[in-house]
Order: structure tokens, then C-alpha cells, then sequence
């Protein structure tokens, strides 16, 4: 599941490596970040294991010429229900600038023309605005709420809303 870079309007997306390791764990070490994208008390650890995964391609977004964050995909082989999956998380520093917007459109449409899915999913926390107004710029819809789905930084389970988008759809 190998990944070219790809060129979005404001973003680059690119496989992501080992230095990118330390840019990553400092993002995801922020309390707005790490609140939706825990990972242990071993940050470094968590992210540059994630980067090894067999069944998921991390792409480090840069802006600038600098790691902003990652964005990650993962397909769904079986013909019978074939569609691949996004997430991503981006440097709070950067917030509302159009980043990750143009990094999910820029994702979507690479899982479109160039893997020939039909369908994506994308699985925000059902009470993350910012990220569900992002997705539906792209073109996402709102599928269902998936109740108690994740756990929270509390401790307790939270709901999150299950998005998805037809190649049609893509904005």
C-alpha cells in the first residue's frame, strides 16, 4: 500500500519516516491533539510504531516545508465491501487555515482516481465540530452515530459519528 507524494493546493503529503517521528510525538503531545489521539506515555514510541503497520499508510502533511501533522489510510481488501479509511490530526498551531481540508480532499481524491475506491469513511468524535465541518467540505456526509465508540482522556466512552463520502461526492 505504497503512496506517491501528493500535491494538494496548500499541502504535501508524503510517506511519512522515521524523522518525522519527533515533530509528530510533539504534536500529538498537545493537549488538543493528545485529547483526541492519545497514545501511552511513550508518544515517540506509539508514532513511530504506527509508521510500521502493515495495514496502514502514514503521511506526514507539510506546509511550509515543515511537518504540520499526519494523515493515515487503511483499505478494506474484500470485494464484497471494498472502501478505504482516513484520519488525521494536525498541529493546533495551524488550525483553521484550510490545511486539513486541502489534506483530506487531496487523500480522497489520490483513494479515488488512483486506488479505484468508490467509497470512503472518516470517524470524528461526534462532538469534534471542527472536524466534521472540515470533512463535509470535502464531501463527507454523516452516516450514523456510533454510540459509546471511543474512550475519552476521562476515562468514559463517547460517541463518535461515522462519515462517508462516494466518489461522486467529492467536493
Amino acid at each position: 500500500m505504497q503512496t506517491t507524494t501528493l500535491s494538494g493546493t496548500l499541502v504535501r503529503l508524503r510517506v511519512a519516516t522515521a524523522d518525522d517521528v519527533p515533530a509528530l510525538a510533539a504534536i500529538r503531545s498537545k493537549p488538543e491533539v493528545y485529547d483526541r489521539w492519545r497514545g501511552g506515555e511513550d508518544l515517540t514510541g506509539t508514532v513511530a510504531g504506527e509508521l510500521t503497520e502493515d495495514d496502514v499508510v502514514v503521511l506526514a502533511v507539510q506546509f511550509e516545508d515543515r511537518v504540520v501533522g499526519a494523515i493515515q489510510w487503511g483499505e478494506e481488501e474484500d470485494p464484497e465491501y471494498r472502501h478505504a479509511s482516513i484520519d488525521i490530526y494536525l498541529d493546533p498551531a495551524v488550525h483553521g487555515r484550510g490545511l486539513g481540508t486541502d489534506a483530506v480532499r487531496t487523500l480522497a481524491r489520490y483513494l479515488i482516481d488512483e486506488r479505484g475506491h468508490h467509497r470512503l469513511v472518516i470517524d470524528p468524535a461526534a462532538d469534534n465540530e471542527a472536524a466534521i465541518r472540515c470533512y463535509a467540505k470535502v464531501g463527507f456526509r454523516p452516516v450514523g452515530v456510533m454510540r459509546r465508540y471511543e474512550r475519552g482522556p476521562d476515562g468514559g466512552w463517547h460517541d463518535g459519528l461515522l462519515m462517508d463520502l462516494l466518489a461522486e461526492e467529492l467536493a
